[in-house]
């Protein structure tokens, strides 16, 4: 079918909850996406970072194929051993000495997050010690509790009454963070760059700063790793760059390599508060999806393809800034999460000119054309992006 008649066909039978490019996407390979009638596209989104390993990859199709023939689903009923893989392998890789809860999805890992934080504050201290602090400008999901969550005014709308229990710090302010974490708080929630805000890398000094205040006051420290891990950065996990130890972590998106999961990562401090019958979920953890989160760690999780991920990103980064482009104010961001800032309101022009000549990208905030190729992009197609981008900026 042609991009008209699926178009047609898809504002009769789904609901129009996103503004989509007007591209419909048919088949790729490593970095390359073609649409159904044939247009050939250099990928900078990687489904909002989900395709880690790119497009038609050997070894996760075989992992997931295979896995397949054997067992796709059977419930968290039964033990199964891709999904006691995959938490072996993030509990050795993180260095956090913990356990895993897995979901199916960034937001309801941070659903199991918030939940796991509160109680472990009813456990010690009773009922009432329950709010959660986090950032400005953040963002931590779309379910009604991580919305409230979230640290942007507009998403508070429509959906009421929100999950209450939630305040918000400005990020890089300690004198704020302190304000905010009274006696009634049970834990602070951050990402450690705001993907959605705008591409914001916090402050090292500002993040250990926190860490100590939540060692300080008996607060557990969340990092919302949805977007930012499973080497997105550079490393297999951000937080290991800003030399801090987390009380949990969550993560979503890459883990799979395509395939739908979400996990909570619990260091030794927490990770026997959630009981049987506190939290569960139907999906979380199943096999096919386990075998394809095996295959990422094994690939993603190794030293030599984290430094790849690093020189890339300074590559694309070096690469952007040397377009010399008055419409570039700036490229931040780390390993393969990077933001180009343009002036207010004309990112989305730009978007549309780099996907019309080829090249997909995504926004964020109001000013940022926000960049998250698959980790295995090739120089040679970060050199076809940034031709297009020295023609249309």
């Amino acid at each position: 079918m042609t991009y008209e008649q699926l178009k047609n066909e898809e504002s009769k039978y789904v609901m129009n909850t996103y503004g989509r490019f007007p591209i419909a996407l048919d088949h790729g390979e490593g970095a390359v996406l073609w649409d159904v009638e044939g247009k050939r596209y250099i990928d900078l989104t990687s489904g909002i970072g989900v395709n880690c390993l790119g497009y038609k990859h050997d070894k996760l199709i075989a992992a997931i194929t295979e896995q397949a023939g054997r067992l796709m689903h059977v419930s968290n009923l039964f033990t199964t051993e891709p999904m006691i893989r995959v938490a072996q392998k993030l509990v050795e890789k993180s260095h956090l000495g913990g356990k895993v809860f897995f979901a199916n999805s960034g937001a309801e890992a941070n659903e199991g997050a918030i939940k796991l934080a509160r109680k472990y504050s009813f456990d010690k201290y009773g009922e009432g010690r329950c709010k959660i602090v986090t950032l400005r400008n953040s963002f931590h999901g779309r379910t009604v509790t991580t919305l409230k969550a979230t640290g942007q005014d507009r998403f508070h709308n429509y959906f009421f009454p929100f999950t209450e229990g939630f305040d918000y710090a400005e990020a890089n302010d300690i004198r704020s963070m302190r304000t905010k974490a009274d006696d009634m708080t049970c834990a602070v929630m951050m990402e450690l760059v705001q993907g959605e805000g705008g591409v914001l890398p916090l402050d090292k000094e500002f993040v250990k700063a926190v860490e100590a205040l939540c060692r300080e006051k008996d607060m557990l420290l969340l990092i919302d790793e949805v977007q930012t891990g499973i080497g997105r950065t550079g490393s297999l996990f951000c937080f290991q760059q800003y030399g801090i130890t987390p009380d949990v972590v969550t993560m979503a998106k890459g883990l799979g390599g395509g395939m739908p999961v979400g996990a909570v990562m619990a260091a030794a401090s927490c990770a026997n508060v959630l009981t049987p019958g506190t939290h569960a979920t139907t999906f979380g953890g199943t096999p096919i999806v386990c075998a394809a989160a095996n295959t990422v760690l094994d690939i993603v999780g190794d030293g030599q393809f984290l430094a790849q991920v690093r020189e890339k990103g300074e590559y694309l980064k070096n690469g952007i800034l040397a377009l010399g482009s008055p419409a570039i104010h700036d490229v931040r961001g780390m390993g393969l999460m990077l933001g180009i800032v343009v002036d207010e309101g004309k990112h989305t022009a730009f978007a549309n000119r780099l996907i019309e000549r080829g090249v997909l990208v995504l926004t964020a905030g109001s000013s940022i054309v926000r960049l998250l190729p698959p980790l295995t992009i090739t120089r040679e197609e970060l050199d076809e992006a940034l031709a297009v981008m020295r023609e249309v900026f």
